[in-house]
């Protein structure tokens, strides 16, 4: 259905109109009573081998919604309900913002990919705070947290630990978005003082509580390896507990479509099919570089059930969707879940040697 009279629909329509109408679609799924029964009949898919527990959070499956797609906390039950293991919320901004002007989303077909400048329009903590008010029993919900684009850099601790303090109680973990705004390329510089300093009052805060809210960091593909290697260091050093890896890219690499027709476009961060290698990449090394010790979320260029494979194979304990699920739908999600149910039991079917049946190698003794 999805992609005979959905997608369509969706892509006859441009993005910001596209993502408008989804949310309403599932918002009106929600209302309906036996609405997401129904929604996790037709697409979800459930199996002991898909559960997972990361940083001490129980996941039903290891596959989430990125930020981005629920950026007040609307729909979260009804993504849960589709099939995702968790959602990730936001990006939050402590006020609301509009973000930048229209149009700043803009779809490559060819290249399965988009281009976004959105600058993080969301309504604001209180809007969320209603939303999750509510209360999302058995859904994982994460918040993605930032500084709003007015607040300067020397005052950003201020946003997140405002959001941090406030949010606490709702959410099951936090991604501080450390990525900047879509349309400056790496405006926050990835210096250890600069994350330490939005770090630590969170760290402050979370001592003090009862209950434990897993911290992770989301950072950009862009960064060079010798800041990948400073923010593998980092989560080695401190109390964080993950990382979330990656944002869209600023880089034009992998695009078919025509440059001239990519330049009209202008800025903005690439996400998509062009992605998919860089993100595995930056998990790999972060993995290798933290010796494997530390939970890792992988996003980026998610498209396949094969990419999902070889992300969660360079390190990553968690996958994320987002522009694949825009191209491919619900089924993309069925599929993924499919696919690793068949790996796992291919896995366990896998002839284990026992002293009965293992083969014993001739001695030297019986040999001569």
């Amino acid at each position: 259905m999805y992609h005979r009279v959905l997608r369509p629909l969706l892509f006859s329509l441009s993005c910001e109109q596209s993502h408008r109408l989804a949310i309403l679609l599932l918002r009106i799924v929600g209302f309906v009573p036996g609405g997401r029964w129904l929604l996790g009949k037709c697409c979800a898919v459930e199996h002991p081998s898909l559960e997972r527990e990361v940083f001490g959070v129980r996941f039903r499956n290891p596959i989430g919604m990125a930020a981005g797609f629920d950026r007040n906390g609307e729909v979260y039950g009804e993504l849960s309900a589709m099939g995702f293991g968790f959602v990730e919320i936001g990006t939050l901004t402590p006020r609301a913002q509009s973000g930048n002007p229209t149009p700043r989303i803009f779809s490559i077909q060819r290249d399965k990919a988009l281009i976004n400048r959105v600058g993080y329009p969301n309504r604001g903590l209180e809007t969320a705070l209603r939303h999750l008010r509510n209360g999302h029993k058995g859904v994982v919900v994460g918040c993605n947290i930032a500084s709003n684009a007015s607040t300067r850099a020397e005052e950003a601790a201020g946003d997140y630990l405002r959001l941090f303090r406030n949010l606490y109680q709702y959410a099951d973990y936090f991604a501080v978005n450390l990525c900047g705004d879509d349309v400056q390329e790496l405006d926050v510089v990835y210096s250890e003082a600069y994350i330490r300093g939005v770090l630590e009052p969170l760290f402050d805060f979370r001592r003090g509580q009862n209950q434990y809210r897993p911290i992770l960091i989301k950072i950009s593909p862009d960064m060079s390896d010798e800041v990948i290697d400073r923010i593998s260091d980092i989560l080695v050093s401190t109390p964080l507990d993950g990382v979330v890896a990656t944002a869209g890219t600023y880089s034009r690499e992998g695009l078919t479509a025509s440059p001239s027709s990519v330049k009209r476009i202008g800025a903005g961060r690439l996400s998509g099919k062009p992605l998919t290698q860089r993100a595995i990449e930056v998990v790999r090394r972060i993995h290798e570089r933290s010796g494997g010790n530390y939970p890792i979320i992988g996003t980026g260029g998610m498209m396949t059930p094969e990419d999902v494979e070889a992300m969660l194979a360079a390190g990553a304990d968690l996958v994320q969707l987002h522009t694949g699920f825009l191209y491919e739908g619900p089924r993309l999600l069925k599929e993924i879940c499919n696919k690793l149910i068949q790996r796992s039991m291919t896995v366990t079917e896998e002839p284990v040697a026992t002293p009965e049946t293992a083969v014993e190698e001739p001695s030297s003794e019986s040999a001569s």
